[in-house]
């Protein structure tokens, strides 16, 4: 907690239907004064709700109401219906909670909202907020909130009623789970689901944020709009029975809450995208574990909150963790296996490095672009910039894979294209076509890494902006260094000029803008918040503009060197620096469209 300036952490851990610890580490508020306490501190449990949402799924599909390989349309009203859009599969209701309906995944400025007055009610947000259909269903997975939410607009249509209503009703309150919600600390609305009780919304933990002056609070991330996903908050001591419940089958307190066949359901893969690779148990994460184990549970997070839930079932074991601090998702990452490291696998040996064959380093290395993202637009460009994976082959041996700036590594094992994590169980496995690698799939399940050409290298995009913003100021600079003799120009040649110094002020505009972006989207939250920025906005119609008039540019180029007597014309140095000008705001145009579609 010290080392990642964690404000304040629940945590309980139960085995063979006891609860071996249960603890509150830290504040829950700092202004209050209040401690974590496990028994009534409420922290926001993330995509961990989504298991609540695939228990209630597995009792319908018990029941026959619901069948996994029927179109997710058939229980759903017609207004929320997934569109074909050119895709020959309809989305069924396994490739749902599969992970791979084929959507790309949007969440900027719609996934999280601080203002409660923004807040949708859950069908006004799935017609709202339809994602892009990428690819066709079950081909590679890619993990979706929307997906998980048209699960739970369907259960509230079969059931009829609120989805909040329902899960509570027939999941939270018959596993005796007291002080477990999917509502929110906020104000009564007609149109939205009923607020969370008083009594809870005052044991809520706060949010935090680390800054260089210290933890600040955090308004309250609200998830309603989106709740079968992930708007669940409950405490270390409702998380305890849960997990008792799950290891138990399906019972808790001599009662059923659901049947044997779907706690099998939880245990068992129902998609692996490749052998050896992590997938989904209905909906449930696969887990590798110490000592050649394997877990079911979740992970969850939001902006300030943290969390992991995992289930050893083999050990009759069960751990939940939740930080209430942006920085601190390392603990909820680490600690459950290194509680099963601690007590029950053999001591990690050291890891043994081998450096891979010239054949292999060709073959495995390179940039890979995750396909959980947007695929158009501003966010599909940012998602470019931040969702790549660097796979190099280390000078200790094996692969180093950097995404989001850390560098984990990886060793092969005796299994081809499979790799083992230097510092725990996990895998990541390639799959190969034509006898290449050409994607690799996440050790959590939840998305492949496919490789990028060098049209897409971040290096080219970066040398080519560097050229663009060297020959704007070499543009406007000519405007004011020229000698009266340099000046003299045809019609054809001033239209010339004008369009290019009009081109270079705005690609520096653009740049400028971009530039006072990139400055503040280290807070990640007004990112999030108040996507798209207006800076971004901004940026983005100077290039447009700009790449439009790149493409006019193009024909007069050639007008520039034809008619007029010598002494009414550029000189010859003057029309190929127009010319070379004119490719490199061409290119850098042809790079900034290929880069947002």
């Amino acid at each position: 907690m010290n080392q990642d300036h964690i404000a304040g952490v629940t945590v309980s851990v139960v085995q063979n239907g006891q609860v071996v610890l249960k603890k509150g580490y830290g504040v829950a508020s700092l202004s209050g004064g209040r401690r974590v306490d496990p028994d009534r501190t409420l922290f926001r449990i993330g995509s961990i709700s989504k298991t609540f949402t695939w228990i209630a799924l597995q009792n319908e599909i018990d029941a026959g109401r619901i069948r996994p390989d029927t179109p997710i349309n058939v229980y759903l009203p017609e207004k929320l219906q997934v569109r074909d859009q050119g895709k020959k599969n309809p989305v069924r209701v396994r490739d749902l909670y599969n992970h791979t309906p084929g959507f790309e995944d949007r969440a900027l400025g719609q996934l999280f909202e601080r203002d409660e007055r923004r807040i949708r009610p859950l069908d006004v947000y799935l017609r709202q907020e339809r994602p892009n259909r990428v690819r066709e269903p079950g081909v590679l997975p890619a993990y979706s909130n929307y997906g998980v939410a048209l699960v739970g607009a369907a259960l509230a249509n079969t059931g009829a009623k609120p989805f909040e209503d329902l899960i509570a009703e027939r999941v939270i309150v018959p596993a005796g789970l007291a002080r477990t919600t999917f509502r929110e600390p906020r104000s009564w609305r007609d149109d939205l689901p009923a607020p969370m009780a008083p009594a809870l919304a005052a044991d809520m933990a706060e949010g935090y944020r680390w800054t260089p002056l210290g933890l600040q609070a955090q308004p309250v991330e609200f998830i309603g709009q989106i709740a079968p996903a992930g708007s669940a908050s409950s405490t270390a001591a409702d998380m305890a029975r849960y997990m008792t419940l799950l290891l138990n089958g399906g019972t808790i307190d001599g009662r059923t809450v659901f049947s044997a066949r779907a706690a099998q359901a939880f245990r068992t893969p129902s998609y692996r995208p490749a052998a050896g690779a992590a997938g989904f148990n209905s909906g449930f994460q696969d887990i590798a574990l110490p000592g050649n184990r394997r877990g079911f549970g979740h992970a969850g997070a939001t902006l300030w909150f943290h969390s992991n839930m995992v289930i050893a079932p083999d050990l009759g074991l069960g751990v939940f963790v939740s930080v209430n601090t942006d920085t601190g998702q390392s603990l909820p990452a680490t600690l459950p296996a290194a509680i099963v490291e601690r007590f029950y696998a053999p001591a990690r040996a050291v890891p043994t490095f081998t450096p891979l064959s010239a054949e292999a380093i060709a073959a495995y290395e390179g940039d890979y672009l995750t396909d959980r993202r947007a695929y158009s637009g501003l966010e599909g460009f940012i998602n470019r910039l931040i969702g790549v994976a660097k796979v190099r082959a280390s000078t200790q041996g094996g692969l180093a894979v950097t995404t989001d700036q850390h560098t984990r590594l990886w060793l092969p094992t005796d299994r081809p294209d499979v790799f083992k994590a230097a510092d725990g169980p996990a895998l990541m496995v390639f799959q190969r076509q034509d006898g290449t690698p050409v994607r690799f799939f996440a050790p959590n399940g939840g998305a492949a890494f496919e490789r990028t050409g060098r049209l897409f290298s971040l290096g080219l995009l970066v040398g080519v902006a560097a050229l663009t913003a060297l020959a704007s100021i070499a543009t406007l600079g000519g405007v004011f260094i020229r000698s009266r003799r340099d000046t003299r120009q045809t019609p054809n040649q001033a239209l010339a000029s004008l369009l290019q110094t009009t081109q270079a002020v705005l690609w520096l505009g653009a740049m400028i803008c971009t530039g006072v972006f990139a400055a503040g989207s280290s807070d990640v939250a007004s990112v999030v918040f108040e996507w798209p920025s207006g800076w971004l906005l901004t940026a983005s119609a100077l290039a447009v503009v700009a790449s439009a008039l790149s493409v006019v540019a193009v024909p007069i180029m050639f007008l520039t060197w034809r008619g007029g007597r010598r002494v009414d014309s550029w000189g010859d140095l003057r029309k190929v620096s127009f010319a070379v000008t004119v490719l490199i705001f061409l290119l850098f145009s042809f790079l900034l469209f290929s880069w947002s579609f």
